[in-house]
Formats: structure tokens, C-alpha cells, sequence
């Protein structure tokens, strides 16, 4: 059975649709646990809940990027992690942190990559015209939001949509994606060939 290890900041909705998923789907997996950079962050009171062991490495009480990177690798690594899960973890990582989690640690990024890497994508995808937007899980690199794409789902931009109307459809179908992303990796069904990444069942890697 897999250990996944999941990174948020904040409420963590992606790690409970995972959470759930991987409860009532059987996944050979068990969510070992939910670290935070927030002590206060809410997808902790979630997991504990439910009997899921969590951590906290607050990014303040670290001089730098990296030792703090430092402290959250030590941290994940207690759990003994097979796979590491990005759920709205609002931190850059650096290269070395990256290196040590290569192939097996991803994230959601709320845009069609590789259009609108970084914040405010709702923003920008509406201010550029955009009829459509979603969402994509990706291999995590050392370059911003740059990684492997394993699998997007697209949603239409609608007349009269704001940021916050446009994000709320987008998490909808990050909550159905995200979770098949991931039990995809627990199965070992994907591939990385070059910087595409191939489903070796087939299956549709594109949600609409």
C-alpha cells in the first residue's frame, strides 16, 4: 500500500475530494498525512477528524526559503511518502526540495497550462478574451508550473463571469480530476516520455 503525503495552505478542498475518493474508491493508498505551512490552516481540523496524522512547518519560523524547505522535507519524510500531493500548498519550493520528490510529487495549477503559470489566472484568462478555462495536474519541476502535464479539464468562460464565478467552476471540476489524477499515479498507469506523459490504459487524460 502507497503513503501519499499532502501539501495545503489553507482549506484544502482538493485533498478532501482525495481524501474521499481514495476512502470510497479502494485505492491501494492511504492518505498518511496533511502537512501545512498554516497553523491555522482549516483542511487540518478535516484531517484530523478522520484519523489522519498532521504536521505543521510554519514558513515564518525559518530564515529562508531553503531552510524551511529544509524542516518540511524532514517532516514529509517521517511519513515515508510514495507519493506527494500539492493541494493548494502556496509556496514556492526550491530546486533541491524539488529534486528530492522528482516524479512523484504533483499539483493542480487552476489554468490550461502552460497559459497563465502563477496567480490570479481567473483574473487574466477572463481579461484576455479567453472562451475557455480549467484546470491541469502536472509533474511539480523546478520551473513554476512548467512541469509534465498528466491530465485538464476545460471549462467554458461565460458572459458576464467574474473571477470568483469562473474559480468556483474550476474547483468543480478540480474536485473530479485531481483525485483521477492521483489514483492513476497509486495504480502506476503513467508514463513520462520526454515532457509528455502517456496513460498506458488509454484512458482520456482531457475532462470536459
Amino acid at each position: 500500500m502507497k503513503n501519499i503525503v499532502v501539501l495545503i495552505s489553507g482549506r484544502g478542498s482538493n485533498m478532501e475530494a482525495i481524501v474521499q475518493a481514495c476512502a470510497t474508491e479502494g485505492w491501494n493508498a492511504r492518505i498518511a498525512a496533511v502537512v501545512s505551512n498554516q497553523t491555522d490552516a482549516a483542511g487540518l481540523d478535516f484531517a484530523r477528524a478522520r484519523g489522519i496524522a498532521t504536521a505543521v512547518v510554519d514558513h515564518r519560523a525559518h530564515p529562508s526559503r531553503e531552510a524551511f524547505d529544509a524542516a518540511l522535507r524532514e517532516a514529509i519524510d517521517a511519513f515515508a511518502p510514495d507519493l506527494l500531493v500539492l493541494a493548494g500548498f502556496m509556496r514556492i519550493l526550491t530546486p533541491g526540495f524539488v529534486a528530492h520528490y522528482a516524479g512523484r510529487m504533483v499539483n493542480v495549477h487552476p489554468s490550461l497550462l502552460p497559459a497563465f503559470t502563477g496567480l490570479q489566472t481567473h483574473r487574466r484568462a477572463i481579461e484576455a478574451g479567453c472562451k475557455a478555462a480549467g484546470a491541469t495536474v502536472h509533474f511539480v519541476t523546478a520551473e513554476l508550473d512548467h512541469g509534465p502535464i498528466i491530465a485538464q479539464a476545460v471549462v467554458p468562460v461565460l458572459p458576464g463571469d467574474t473571477e470568483e464565478t469562473l474559480a468556483a467552476r474550476v474547483l468543480a471540476r478540480e474536485h473530479v480530476l485531481y483525485p483521477r489524477a492521483v489514483r492513476w499515479l497509486v495504480d502506476g498507469l503513467l508514463r513520462v516520455e520526454g515532457q509528455s506523459v502517456r496513460h498506458l490504459r488509454g484512458e482520456p487524460q482531457l475532462l470536459v
